[in-house]
């Protein structure tokens, strides 16, 4: 009768109920992420996905290697390349509240962390978006795992997984630097310095180099592109003003408002409670990246990833509380946090998962709320259109036709959804794409998208006015409200490599 006690444990003691809403959550992405298209950021790092290397202009490798896998696995199917990121915040959701576990917590407020956790609007709108920032949110959750377990146990050997999680962390999203000066306030700081005697603290050091020297000889081969390229980003958010609601965005955004109860409780448990004096490392890997994304005017939703940390030690600290009532209060307790969670969930799926029809009242509202959906709209129907304009030309054109487009939505639109026309693949300035070239030999009739027309007259001998980005649905975005002529030009002025040598931009 072991093995089925044992296995009926797997199954509903508290890692199997984590694992079974971890379930539910994959399964709500999965069932949810196919409504509109592809993101413009997405068809960036399908195309990034292949040409594997161990950089790029925009972004570290990771995502890419697995955008890669993706297609291998998948094609263009979004359901199947979108299940990376559910799965990323299905584990992020386990992690929550294992967290809790580690903290004495009981199931119930494991529960009420894995739960408070799964529902920030950044983290519910990437579990269906194939973008970095869903596994970003993994690495620094599970760094915050890792460092519980190691101050609960005082087993110096999980510095070996902090150091794997600091370098995955890396080869994702250059911000995981932030919460390394957290992890090292955390240490000087607290009586956590005495790991600096350690030599498991050290070897964590070396791993998380180990795994992220690739990626620093690609920037030192490449000059360190990829700092131009973020602070051209940065410069544009400041212009934008992007930047101006990072501390409202906290409330909202980062993390969902509904668990801010939790949160503001789990900063008290780590900075002022005397049971948490032993976990304060794991403070100060919170207030650290906060004030510093704050001083370096970052955007809200960086903070994103260190929330659960605190959404975790504030369920425990509810949980603890919840232990001292009697069953009336209990019910009381809890009828008041997951009534709230529910709103607080239900208006973030409202406004984060493509589930609003198209067009509709609720559908403007989300899109104005998290403005992605546009970006979302009419990418096969501009390839279609392209692919319409190559047909009028003559085959002798045909043969030394390229496809210039001035960004990353249009050129990885035409490279996913072209093969299927024929079409060429798609040539552009912009960030690693001025990498990979023009092709040998050059193209001579060139299908240009997104440029103004006079900046397109001025590169080549004549340019006509071929076709329009089509506006399916009536929806307005970037494409058809900043550049939406298709130009047909024949002719470049310059020599190909003169040309190329100063078309290099950023997007």
């Amino acid at each position: 009768m072991k093995p089925s006690r044992d296995w009926r444990s797997l199954l509903f003691g508290d890692i199997g109920v984590l694992v079974w809403l971890a379930v539910a959550l994959i399964a709500l992405h999965t069932v949810t992420n196919n409504q509109y298209g592809f993101h413009r950021d997405e068809l960036n790092f399908l195309d990034d996905g292949r040409h594997l290397a161990w950089g790029y202009v925009d972004c570290p490798p990771l995502t890419p290697f697995i955008a890669r896998i993706a297609l291998e696995l998948f094609g263009a199917s979004m359901v199947g390349i979108r299940l990376f990121p559910a799965l990323s915040q299905g584990l992020v959701l386990v992690l929550a509240g294992l967290i809790v576990r580690e903290l004495g917590g009981s199931r119930w407020a494991q529960v009420t962390a894995a739960i408070a956790a799964a529902i920030s609007p950044v983290a519910l709108s990437q579990g269906n978006l194939f973008m970095y920032v869903a596994f970003d949110i993994l690495w620094w959750v599970l760094a915050a795992y890792f460092m519980v377990r190691l101050l609960k146990s005082e087993d110096p050997r999980w510095w070996l997984g902090i150091g794997a999680a600091i370098g995955l962390g890396m080869m994702t999203k250059y911000t995981m630097g932030f919460l390394v000066v957290g992890i090292v306030a955390g240490i000087l700081f607290t009586t956590a310095r005495r790991y600096l005697k350690s030599p498991w603290l050290w070897a964590g050091v070396a791993l998380s180099l180990f795994i992220f020297l690739p990626n620093l000889v690609w920037l030192v081969q490449h000059d360190f592109i990829t700092l131009d390229k973020l602070s051209f980003v940065h410069a544009r958010d400041l212009r934008a003003g992007n930047t101006r609601s990072y501390l409202t965005e906290q409330l909202y955004l980062s993390v969902n408002i509904a668990a801010l109860v939790l949160w503001i409780n789990g900063l008290r448990f780590y900075w002022l409670s005397s049971e948490g004096q032993k976990y304060r490392p794991v403070g100060w890997m919170f207030v650290v990246p906060f004030i510093l994304f704050l001083v370096a005017r970052g955007r809200g939703y960086y903070m994103t990833p260190a929330y659960p940390m605190l959404i975790a030690a504030g369920a425990y600290l509810a949980g603890k509380r919840r232990s001292t009532l009697a069953a009336g209060g209990r019910r009381v307790q809890a009828v008041q946090l997951y009534t709230g969670l529910a709103i607080g969930g239900l208006l973030s799926w409202a406004v984060a998962v493509p589930v609003a029809p198209l067009n509709s009242t609720w559908w403007k509202l989300a899109d104005r709320m998290n403005q992605n959906f546009r970006e979302e709209i009419g990418w096969p129907e501009l390839v279609q259109t392209v692919a319409g304009i190559r047909d009028t030309l003559p085959p002798e054109e045909q043969s030394r036709l390229g496809i210039l487009a001035s960004n990353y939505g249009e050129a990885g639109a035409v490279n996913l959804y072209g093969p299927a026309y024929g079409l060429p693949e798609a040539i552009s300035g912009i960030d690693s794409y001025w990498l990979w070239g023009y092709g040998d030999p050059p193209p001579e009739t060139l299908i240009v998208i997104g440029f103004d027309h006079r900046y397109a007259y001025s590169l080549f001998e004549s340019c006509t006015l071929a076709g329009l980005t089509p506006n399916p649905y009536g929806i307005e975005n970037e494409e058809t409200l900043n550049h939406p002529e298709i130009l047909l030009c024949r002719t470049l002025r310059r020599p190909w490599p003169e040309f190329w040598a100063s078309f290099q931009y950023f997007g």
